[in-house]
Parts: structure tokens; C-alpha cells; sequence
């Protein structure tokens, strides 16, 4: 079984949620998470935070915020385990950031010190 990372990318970081749409999102992904983590897929991953992130450039420039020439922004990961990144894409596809227009899951394999597997 090989290990996938599921990176959440949100189209525009600087839109702003009200409290009861970010509430409505967490419980869809813990629902979704869950899901997953039943069948024991879910290795581990977290959320990211948006405030208080920096870029590190070529020659050491740093700027601040998560974005770089690009609008979106990577919300948060997770690591699963699947039999093949079919299965993974299929688990990303459950994924409520999915809702939201522009919005994508990319599907990574995680490199092993053996290579891919």
C-alpha cells in the first residue's frame, strides 16, 4: 500500500467566510476525514493557516503571505494509504473544498526511501 498526499487548494485566500460557513465546512470535513479514516486510510495531515505565513524566493528574498505569483492558496493536507492513486483520486473526490468554484484537491504520491512504489 502506498502513501498519497491530498493538498486542498483554494482558488482566493483572501475571501472571507462568516463564522457559520466555516462551522458548516469543518463538519463536512470531519465527516468526509472520518470517512476515510474508518477503513484506517488516514495517516495524518493538518490545516494550514493563512495569517502569518512567508515565501522564501530564489536569493534568500522573503515575502510575506502564503501567496506567490499565483491567486491560490494550499488550505491543508492530508496523507492517506491506497492500493493506487485511482483509489486516493477517489477518496479526493469526497472532499468538501471541492464545493467551492475553482477550488481543487491535488493527488500526490508520497516518495518512499525505496522510490515509487
Amino acid at each position: 500500500m502506498n502513501e498519497y498526499a491530498l493538498i486542498m487548494r483554494h482558488e482566493d485566500g483572501h475571501k472571507v467566510a462568516t463564522p457559520q460557513q466555516i462551522e458548516i465546512w469543518m463538519n463536512q470535513t470531519r465527516d468526509w476525514m472520518n470517512s476515510i479514516a474508518a477503513p484506517n486510510k488516514v495517516v495524518g495531515g493538518t490545516g494550514l493557516l493563512f495569517d502569518g505565513a512567508k515565501v522564501v524566493w530564489h536569493n534568500n528574498v522573503v515575502t510575506s503571505g502564503p501567496l506567490g505569483d499565483i491567486k491560490e492558496t494550499i488550505g491543508g493536507y492530508i496523507i492517506i494509504k491506497a492500493t493506487s492513486i485511482d483509489e486516493a483520486v477517489a477518496f479526493a473526490k469526497g472532499c468538501p473544498v471541492l464545493q467551492g468554484d475553482g477550488n481543487s484537491v491535488e493527488v500526490r504520491q508520497i516518495a518512499r526511501n525505496d522510490g515509487p512504489q
